[in-house]
């Protein structure tokens, strides 16, 4: 729980207190796409259920729409009283919040951007979790990777096996979830491109390479896969063991002994039962292994037969080879134990033959690989957890049949059928269980359930797309939902997402208990049943459970670095996020609203860098030097422009004249803060200067002070943080106010026109504009979208003021072909 941003204590309050309406209204705190379905719940320690519910404008406080709670079931949580808050009708873009008597949800917006970056921002964890170079620690770990063990002949023999991932807060590493995670990143490539950036290198660190950064992390995966497949008849399923569990330490400054000197054992795939102390999986053959290689590498060679021609027929050749030997060999391959009996207990293995199969039809075109995934697909209609609703650790995995979905939608009509069918099936198992529920969640609260519930959104929302079957489509919302704070707990379930939001900050992680680091972009395990946790051993909490209230129901999550089985993050449960957020993104991208924009910590730092349009902006507190220059160059020029202004600016008498003057003009006037805060750290920016009321408020007043200047609130969109200085967290606020939040275009640096000459950062105005120039010549692009700061007014120990040069720059503006415009 995010204990800085929002107060517990006035959710125990609202249960406490003498409101019309006691509980609480929990709702998707990253927002709603505008023509989504858009679900809140509310649940109640009272047994009266509301007779109404209003969605308010978060920025003016009115009611935009009333609606009729549906009554549900909220016994199953602990609380007497529950009731889904339908709101789908309403799809003006804003922020708001839902109310119920004086009870108020989170703030929330309604836009196309409420998914944008998240498809990339998961990736931070993945990165996190790479063995061998590490680029969040700049250090590499696990450099003597590995001796051979459990293989009749070379047992006791040294292989560079060092890369891949770790698994979660341990050190281990399988192929079972490394392959998998492979594969659901490059069908989420597949599927939507358009979502991923390029902001990172292949070795992970900050920049650029050219290569999107989901290939990027995708093809670190397959490089290790490569390893640990080093010939046709040889694979390895597994790096280190149970000897792991010693605590919290750093990769880098791994102490786990196995007798084996630096070196960690890598386990050889026998295909029979394994382990190499007093217990034994079960292993059954060798077939799950064999499939999930040979998914991994054809999906790859698929993707990469363009870009590098060699390297996807060497991945072609593994993909044949590996999919031939787990034909020949069928049955189950589970990890490893070693002190305890304690592992991945895989027992299905036809749903790795049929995405291995499907996949190498995609990157073949043999129909003989197509006849193949129908005849093992067939085998397992259903995956078995959804139907079943129990597993044991990973009994049933990976969590949903990507083999189902391209015969789907790729094969013939008749067979494409008969899997829509299976996946519908799948999906109607779920609802049976979820149409009973307040949160319409239909999943078993085992370990991992995040996992499970990522799983069924995913496979609701392919099914869906694939077949245009409306049936499940709330059901799918709720799933998605239920990750980003429609649940008990009202906590997202991604650590990081959002930025200004409730999620985990105390994940079970040894960043967090040794370095303060969160694991951002991770995936926490989630919520499991009441039974399971009160029999687990070695948990405790390490903080007041802030959750306790929410304690009561079927299953309990808490916020504590002592609790494994509900808040450690998982490299697989992540990795499988990616095709439902980028498919999320990819849908918000339809609108046209600032297309090919750049942004920088979620505020746009260049609009369309394809049209020749330029923003010139203007902001004050409080200093007025400059305006009636400003005002009358962009007046005998015909410009546009845009002005962002304090509370304090609009409030000043003295302004008053050319407020009216630059509304009288058509620019735009716009808020800038009320008092001039400072929102972030200006060194550790992620840190927080205020609390999300005191910005709330801030900005509030702001806009009351715009409305006193005769400036309607509905025209405010767009918000230019004050000292142009802000972080995630303020630009998610500002969306849930529903503004834009807006900042200048780094490196063109006429934002410096505020320096004196007494700083060691002064740069005259002849400077300044030789930068715009030279910027203009230099970067690609040129100023095509730019954002061009000046400063309306500057301390009087700046004579040499920049504004003055406004004519020039315009000229330059237009003489190279450039639109100035306003928001």
């Amino acid at each position: 729980m995010n204990r800085y941003l929002f107060i517990l204590s006035f959710l125990l309050l609202a249960f406490a207190g003498t409101t019309q309406a006691r509980g609480v209204i929990r709702v998707n705190q990253l927002g709603y796409l505008p023509d989504d379905i858009k679900v809140a719940v509310f649940l109640s320690p009272e047994g009266d259920l509301p007779q109404e519910f209003e969605l308010v404008n978060s920025l003016t406080g009115k009611t935009v729409y009333m609606g009729q709670p549906e009554l549900a079931d909220g016994k199953p949580w602990g609380m007497p009283s529950a009731a889904r808050l339908n709101f789908s009708s309403y799809t003006r873009p804003g922020g708001y919040f839902l109310r119920i008597g004086k009870l108020e949800s989170p703030q929330f917006s309604i836009s196309e951007h409420v998914y944008d970056g998240t498809a990339d921002y998961i990736l931070k964890y993945m990165r996190q979790q790479r063995c061998g170079f590490n680029p969040f620690l700049d250090d590499s770990c696990h450099t003597h990777d590995g001796i051979i063990v459990d293989h009749p002949t070379r047992s006791g023999e040294f292989i560079n096996v060092t890369g891949g991932w770790h698994d979660a807060t341990d050190y281990l590493q399988y192929v079972t979830t490394s392959a998998n995670a492979v594969a659901q990143m490059l069908f989420a490539y597949r599927e939507n491109p358009e979502a991923y950036g390029d902001h990172y290198k292949a070795n992970g660190l900050p920049g650029s390479n050219g290569v999107p950064d989901i290939l990027d992390e995708a093809r670190w995966g397959i490089n290790w896969l490569l390893k640990m497949n080093p010939s046709d008849d040889v694979m390895f399923n597994q790096i280190a063991d149970d000897r792991d569990h010693i605590g919290f330490r750093l990769p880098d400054k791994d102490t786990a002994n196995y007798g084996l000197g630096k070196c960690r054992p890598v386990y050889f795939v026998t295909g029979k039962p394994q382990g190499l102390g007093e217990f034994k999986n079960r292993t059954t053959g060798v077939a799950s292994t064999a499939g999930k290689f040979a998914s991994a590498f054809a999906l790859a060679a698929d993707i990469y037969k363009k870009s590098d021609p060699a390297f996807a027929d060497t991945l072609i050749r593994k993909a044949k080879a590996a999919f031939q030997f787990g034909v020949s060999e069928p049955g189950a391959c589970q990890t490893a134990c070693y002190v305890s009996p304690y592992f991945y207990e895989e027992d299905n293995y036809v749903d790795d033959l049929e995405l291995a199969a499907a996949a190498l039809n995609e990157a073949t075109g043999k129909k003989k690989y197509l006849q193949d995934a129908a005849y093992w697909g067939k085998l397992e209609p259903v995956t078995p957890w959804m139907e079943l609703n129990r597993a044991r650790h990973y009994q049933f995995y990976p969590f949903m049949n990507l083999g189902h979905v391209y015969l789907a939608a790729h094969g013939d009509s008749a067979q494409a059928k008969v899997f829509a069918a299976d996946l519908k099936q799948g999906l109607a198992d779920i609802y049976a269980r979820a149409k009973k529920d307040p949160f319409l969640i239909g999943i078993p609260f085992i370990w991992c359930s995040n996992n499970l519930v990522t799983a069924a959104a995913t496979q609701a929302r392919l099914y869906r797309q694939i077949t245009g079957d409306q049936t499940y489509r709330e059901m799918e919302a709720a799933l998605r939902d239920w990750l980003f704070g429609c649940n008990p707990w009202g906590t997202s379930m991604v650590v990081g997402l959002p930025a200004g939001g409730d999620y985990p900050v105390n994940p079970h992680s040894s960043y967090k208990v040794i370095l303060g680091k969160l694991t951002y972009g991770g995936l926490v395990d989630g919520p499991v049943y009441t039974s399971i946790y009160n029999n687990l051993r070695g948990i405790r909490l390490l903080h007041d459970d802030d959750y306790a209230a929410f304690q009561n129901g079927r299953a309990v999550y808490h916020d504590d670095e002592g609790d494994y089985s509900t808040n450690e993050p998982t490299m697989d449960g992540t990795a499988s996020l990616s095709y439902l957020l980028s498919s999320l993104q990819k849908e918000g991208m339809k609108s046209k609203t600032y297309e090919n924009v750049k942004k920088v910590q979620g505020g746009i730092v260049r609009m369309d860098s394809l049209e020749s349009t330029v923003y010139l902006v203007f902001s004050a507190h409080d200093t007025n030097d400059g305006g009636k220059t400003i005002e009358k160059i962009l007046r005998r020029n015909h410009v546009k422009a845009s002005f962002f202004f304090t509370g304090d600016f609009y409030r000043n008498p003295d302004n008053r004249k050319l407020i009216v003057r630059l509304r009288e003009d058509g620019q735009y006037l716009g808020p800038h803060s009320d008092k001039h805060l400072l929102y972030a750290d200006w060194t550790q920016r992620d840190s927080l200067l205020v609390t999300r009321d005191e910005f709330t408020d801030d900005l509030r007043n702001n806009i009351k002070a715009m409305e006193a200047a005769g400036i309607p609130a509905k025209e405010v969109t767009t918000f230019m943080p004050p000292y142009e200085w802000y972080n995630r967290a303020i630009a998610d606020w500002s969306r849930d106010l529903g503004l834009t939040l807006v900042n200048f275009t780094p490196g063109i640096r006429t934002n410096a026109d505020y320096t004196t000459p007494d700083m060691k950062n002064y740069r005259s105005s002849d400077q300044l504009y030789n930068d715009l120039v030279q910027f203009e010549k230099t970067k690609p692009g040129g100023l095509n979208g730019c954002i061009i700061l000046i400063h309306l007014g500057t301390s009087p120990d700046r004579k040499d003021k920049f504004y003055d040069q406004l004519g020039k720059v315009i000229h330059f503006l237009k003489e190279n072909n450039y639109q100035p415009n306003r928001f």
